[in-house]
């Protein structure tokens, strides 16, 4: 499988993504771009009003953490922007596998859209333009943990995920999914993932 330089992946990571109609928001456009520095407060809000009381400042915190973090591959952070605001916002950073030297993994974490604008499809379209993104940069498999209601749409997969050991034990193990993004797919044995600094502490997981 032919795998995007590292200049081409950093080229794909600062481009601007895409602009579309809003759903059930007649004549407002939703507009995915790259997340800036400048919008690290933004991100705070709105992870921040869109998680639980027990969760928002530890996730919150980790969506401005991966924003600055340095990673090779690159660490992808979208933010979605409606009338010059920040409603929505998902990072996607990379995965090591032990002992496979050229697997391509990224995991998906976190995903928020303000509460005022969710039910618009915006949390779907930020999941599938980083997908779309991350299999141009040659990217082998996409990891989530989450609800497997939502992320089953996008076509992630339980099944996919068994042979990949995470990190760190799980407090919901059903919300381990994958979904595979190269011809030449995963490993059918088990290999356990390592994830970038900001990822690394249990209470994630």
């Amino acid at each position: 499988m032919k795998v995007a330089s590292r200049a081409t992946q950093a080229t794909l990571v600062k481009r601007c993504v895409c602009a579309t109609l809003m759903p059930n928001t007649p004549g407002a456009i939703m507009r995915i771009r790259t997340a800036t520095s400048s919008d690290r407060d933004a991100i705070h809000e709105v992870h921040w009003s869109a998680f639980a009381e027990d969760e928002r400042e530890i996730v919150a915190r980790l969506a401005v953490d991966l924003l600055s973090e340095e990673t090779t591959p690159p660490t992808l952070s979208l933010v979605a922007v409606t009338e010059g605001i920040v409603v929505g916002h998902v990072a996607f950073s990379p995965v090591t596998a032990d002992g496979i030297v050229d697997f391509r993994g990224y995991i998906l974490a976190p995903l928020a859209v303000r509460p005022d604008h969710q039910r618009r499809h915006i949390g779907s379209l930020l999941v599938e333009t980083g997908t779309r993104q991350l299999s141009g940069m040659g990217t082998d498999l996409l990891l989530v943990y989450g609800d497997p209601e939502y992320y089953g749409r996008f076509g992630f997969s339980a099944d996919v995920a068994e042979s990949c050991v995470p990190p760190y034990e799980l407090e919901y193990p059903f919300g381990w999914q994958g979904i595979v993004l190269s011809e030449r797919g995963i490993p059918e044995s088990p290999f356990t993932l390592d994830c970038v600094a900001s990822l690394r502490d249990p209470a994630l997981w």
